[in-house]
């Protein structure tokens, strides 16, 4: 198959016969070039260019493990989030699209304020954090993971972006020693245990997808702690399951929060749930 010298519109044509989505098949096919940088717009001007054996082999490569399921991020090493560029493997979530509605709320409340503190629970890549931190520059934000595989690719992000977020170690709230907090934002897993569609998310690590027989095991843990790390008038924002906005406001009202609400995401699903702790007792 790799043996024949053929064009990159050749190569492309061929992934997507197999079944692979034309965006996939061309960031691999960057990958395979060695031109990660280039941008889709390059493969279109050189569409007629002769691809390499060697490309040609490794793209092939990549293609075979990307219908094995196989994450398009950890196969290149890459992904961008909310326009940075990030480092990501398997020791991370590969970071959705989706999620950056919950940058685009917390910074609708952090940015007025004059240093707003943020701690961002279950970080992965940190790709939350950094976003808040290069579009939020004032403000001092933390990451915590209970990984520190996951920590050691939030840290090497932070690095490469030049980005002074601080990193801890910690089950949720429990590493959360520098608040008390204007902002808490979470990204947690949220996956019913026995979800059939768990299967298709092999290559990615477990513990940062499911949680207990109802999915929402964590998001409990999340609200009960939060109360003691927020500032009065603080807010603690979540990212969920597609049926599961209300039962996370429910969570948030019995525990004592207010202006409770949620926000769409880039499908029109209700996906994050946030609330305020009241500015008087």
């Amino acid at each position: 198959m790799t043996s024949e010298t053929i064009s990159l519109t050749q190569a492309l044509a061929q992934a997507q016969a197999q079944g692979l989505p034309r965006i996939d098949a061309q960031l691999l096919l960057l990958h395979a070039l060695a031109r990660p940088e280039a941008g889709r717009a390059w493969l279109l001007a050189h569409d007629t260019d002769p691809l390499p054996p060697e490309a040609h082999a490794r793209f092939a490569a990549l293609c075979q493990r990307r219908q094995a399921g196989e994450p398009v991020a950890y196969l290149t090493g890459r992904k961008e989030f909310y326009g940075l560029p990030l480092q990501v493997d398997a020791r991370v979530l590969d970071p959705r699209p989706d999620t950056e509605t919950l940058v685009d709320w917390a910074l609708t409340l952090a940015q007025p304020l004059p240093a707003p503190r943020i701690v961002d629970l279950g970080t992965g890549s940190g790709a939350i954090a950094l976003a808040l931190q290069h579009h939020c520059p004032h403000a001092r934000v933390l990451a915590i993971d209970a990984s520190e595989d996951a920590l050691a690719v939030a840290r090497a992000n932070a690095a490469q972006l030049n980005l002074p977020i601080g990193v801890a170690h910690g089950h949720w709230l429990a590493g959360a020693a520098q608040g008390p907090f204007d902002l808490i934002v979470s990204n947690p897993p949220y996956i019913r245990a026995s979800d059939p569609h768990l299967a298709a998310l092999a290559h990615e690590p477990l513990e940062a997808l499911a949680s207990g027989e109802d999915g929402l095991q964590d998001i409990r843990t999340i609200v009960a702690q939060a109360p003691a790390h927020l500032v009065r008038g603080g807010w603690l924002l979540l990212e969920h399951g597609h049926d599961q906005a209300s039962d996370v406001a429910a969570l948030l009202r019995e525990s004592g929060f207010v202006q409770v609400q949620s926000r769409n995401d880039l499908a029109g699903i209700l996906r994050c749930t946030g609330g305020q702790w009241p500015t008087v007792k």
